[in-house]
């Protein structure tokens, strides 16, 4: 199984970026994204699972948007508005339902400057 993410970068606060996750190897229920700051710990962005469920953390606040492509078997994340508090690695992540493995991409950077 590979994730590999694209789409990082630096952008000015208040721009946009897309994320993009192509999984191969299999077919995963859960896929998304999670995110990892300077000295705190991973937490979740959004995960979608494969009949369209989409939960969100708390602070995207509708500035973000988590989709799939089945056919394409990848995931995105769209983020509009961004903040200098959303500067992080960006991980792709896939999982079966139930005791499972979990999958990770090799994350990818994004930078907003203060």
């Amino acid at each position: 199984v590979q994730l590999v993410e694209s789409g990082g970068g630096l952008v000015q606060a208040g721009g946009s970026l897309r994320l993009s996750c192509a999984v191969s190897g299999s077919i995963f229920n859960i896929m998304g994204w999670y995110r990892q700051a300077p000295g705190k710990q991973r937490e979740l962005v959004g995960i979608i699972t494969s009949d369209g469920t989409i939960n969100y953390a708390a602070f995207v606040k509708g500035r973000f948007t988590v989709s799939r492509d089945n056919a394409k078997n990848t995931v995105y994340l769209q983020m509009n508005s961004l903040k200098p508090e959303d500067t992080a690695i960006y991980y792709c992540y896939s999982k079966d339902y139930g005791l499972k493995p979990e999958y990770w991409g090799q994350g990818t950077q994004v930078t907003v400057p203060s």
